[in-house]
């Protein structure tokens, strides 16, 4: 194969400073670009446990506002690009009071996604958190997992990232799924669900499905988990059902080699 000349981006961090008076804040976005290219993300909080980490190191914090950012951002970056950097352009000072960008840094990289993921996981997601020995998971570090074993099999770049969900379930829905694929008049959707986090994750998921399959039918969806559902967590069971009920197959990432070496022959 040949080899993938590195392409150049450029990120800002984008940074919660709730008293501008003390100068603390804490990062809860990251905006990548390719600085010759059109790609541009912007990655947000989400997560209760990110929200519940802005809280604790700000007990004051504007938890609506937290939540409403991912929507604000994915809008406004869909605007015709001279509005979207104008928008950028001004952020600074229309949002001065409690939300800031942190100065543009450059870097060299081969893969968009896979910096966008490096970059929110070193910057932004919160340490991993040790309960009995037991590191605890998010979507983030499932993700990350995906990404390195999709690459190895060849299939990363067959697949659509971060799709958008709201034709199919209400105009302005920001969620997005993982990823999508076709193959022979299938429509594919891979979404990261962490099992021991919130289980609101698996009930939007669920929802999201049904409204997918009826408007088109003819689709299937996996839930990649960072563990198999274990049978006396009441929990794992929820979300065991809830996904059995949507015809949602469970993959956790014990058995995630094969599935994408299941999946790579459906992608030529």
């Amino acid at each position: 194969m040949p080899e993938e000349r590195p392409s150049t981006l450029r990120y800002r961090i984008l940074r919660y400073t709730p008293n501008l008076i003390r100068d603390e804040w804490v990062n809860v976005g990251l905006l990548l670009e390719e600085v010759d290219g059109p790609r541009r993300a912007m990655r947000m909080i989400e997560e209760a446990s990110e929200i519940a980490r802005v809280r604790r190191l700000h007990p004051t914090a504007d938890e609506n506002l937290l939540r409403a950012l991912p929507a604000e951002f994915d809008a406004r970056l869909r605007a015709p690009e001279a509005e979207v950097r104008t928008y950028l352009e001004k952020i600074g000072q229309t949002l001065s009071n409690v939300l800031q960008f942190s100065p543009q840094k450059g870097l060299l990289a081969e893969d968009f996604d896979t910096e966008l993921d490096r970059l929110f996981r070193d910057h932004i997601a919160p340490p991993p958190s040790v309960r009995g020995g037991i590191v605890e998971n998010t979507r983030a570090w499932i993700r990350t997992r995906l990404n390195d074993v999709f690459r190895r099999h060849r299939i990363l770049g067959k697949l659509e990232k971060g799709v958008r969900v709201e034709e199919f379930t209400q105009p302005g829905d920001p969620m997005r799924l993982d990823y999508a694929y076709r193959y022979n008049g299938t429509r594919g959707y891979l979404q990261t669900v962490a099992l021991g986090r919130d289980p609101s994750q698996a009930k939007v998921l669920a929802y999201t499905a049904e409204c997918i399959r009826a408007r088109a039918a003819n689709s299937e969806f996996t839930a990649i988990t960072e563990i198999e559902p274990v049978r006396d967590n009441p929990r794992h069971q929820f979300i065991a059902r809830l996904f059995e009920e949507q015809r949602i197959s469970v993959v956790p990432l014990n058995r995630i080699e094969r599935f994408a070496e299941d999946l790579r022959p459906r992608l030529r």
